[in-house]
């Protein structure tokens, strides 16, 4: 659930609804900074692949691979820049709760690119330099190990605060 599905009007601090929705603005935007780094680090590492020598002695699978990954990395990148628009379009007219809670779930979603892009990328190295095996196991023990930690420790964490409430 987001903030704005938890909010009960009682947030702990002195703030109105407005404030409150500024301040959720301003803090998913600051997330959206982070992941956006993260994913030109990754695309930009995959666009410069093509240009090296031992590209071209890729097998099909880690030339299909390759190209999930770039097709994967737009997407996220997409998905990063979604709030903005979103946030071009509603812009005065009063509808920020909306903003927040639509850019919150989109948040999520780039979340889980960046996670699949991070697997991806890992594969495809692994793959390349250690073996198809290797490159299987790293991809799904990464993309296992970035569920745990993307997912289910949020989930967790929140189960446990509602508990203690």
């Amino acid at each position: 659930m987001s903030d704005v599905e938890d909010y009960t009007g009682r947030t702990g601090r002195n703030e109105t609804r407005e404030e409150q929705m500024d301040r959720n603005w301003a803090e998913l935007l600051q997330e959206l900074r982070v992941l956006q780094t993260g994913v030109q680090i990754l695309a930009g590492f995959l666009l410069t692949l093509p240009f090296q020598s031992r590209f071209e002695k890729l097998d099909d699978f880690q030339v299909g691979l390759y190209l999930v990954n770039v097709v994967v990395a737009a997407l996220t990148t997409a998905f990063i820049l979604l709030p903005v628009s979103v946030h071009r379009r509603l812009f005065r007219k009063r509808l920020k709760e909306t903003l927040v809670s639509s850019a919150d779930v989109i948040t999520k979603i780039a979340l889980g690119g960046i996670g699949l892009l991070s697997a991806g990328t890992a594969a495809l190295v692994f793959d390349v330099t250690a073996g198809r095996s290797a490159g299987l196991t790293a991809g799904g023990v990464l993309l296992a190990v970035l569920v745990v930690l993307l997912v289910y420790v949020p989930l967790h964490l929140n189960r446990r605060a509602t508990a203690g409430r």
